[in-house]
């Protein structure tokens, strides 16, 4: 069973609608005795850094996800839950993340090496580009899947690339490491990779993956 992390910032409606789909046992709490009866989570995430951390952290729910993660129970970032799984962040002024993995998320360029502007936020289907095996991307080729991000994740620990998307600037689209996992698009709403994915990492949840 999955918990999904309630914080009062993340779009709970259209992941859980996803799992309903794929027949996977969920709930919705923001209660850490509660949540505490999962095997696995997932943290989504609308919204600020800055804010979603002292969510957070004034939810007591830092420590918990930090405890948990480190137990071994697996863990799901979307969107902005992705990024809160790096070490901080420079939007609405610095903020420390939850530190799972290496990297800083920035504002996105808006402007290429040759001065020529391009839309922030970054909306919509773009390519998916695969660069490291692993339980969450089994059995998915190269395809498009649905963005809505104005900042992204800078890290020089390529490991945890498990695959990019293009928007003048390599975009983190997927990262993990370990029982760590984080998607910058949203995968319920990224047609049959992304519940492909989703899939993937129930498995993963249940030791089947």
């Amino acid at each position: 069973m999955i918990g999904i992390i309630d914080y009062g910032m993340g779009n709970l409606y259209s992941v859980s609608k996803a799992l309903e789909r794929l027949d996977y046992d969920y709930f919705i709490s923001s209660e850490p005795s509660e949540l505490r009866k999962a095997k696995g989570y997932i943290l989504p995430g609308v919204g600020s850094f800055k804010d979603a951390m002292e969510q957070l952290n004034e939810t007591n729910l830092t420590a918990f996800i930090k405890e948990e993660v480190e137990s071994g129970k697996p863990l799901l970032g979307i969107c902005l839950g992705m990024q809160l799984l790096f070490e901080e962040s420079d939007e609405n002024g610095k903020t420390t993340g939850l530190g799972f993995l290496k990297g800083r998320v920035e504002l996105l360029p808006g402007v290429t090496p040759e001065d020529e502007a391009y839309k922030v936020p970054h909306m919509g289907w773009n390519s998916l580009h695969m660069h490291v095996n692993s339980p969450l991307l089994a059995g998915i080729e190269e395809g498009h899947v649905y963005f809505v991000h104005s900042y992204y994740v800078k890290t020089d620990d390529q490991d945890v690339l498990l695959a990019t998307s293009s928007y003048d600037v390599a975009v983190p689209a997927v990262v993990g490491k370990e029982n760590v996992f984080g998607t910058q698009f949203h995968p319920e709403k990224s047609s049959e990779i992304g519940m492909k994915i989703l899939q993937n990492y129930a498995n993963f949840v249940e030791g089947r993956g």
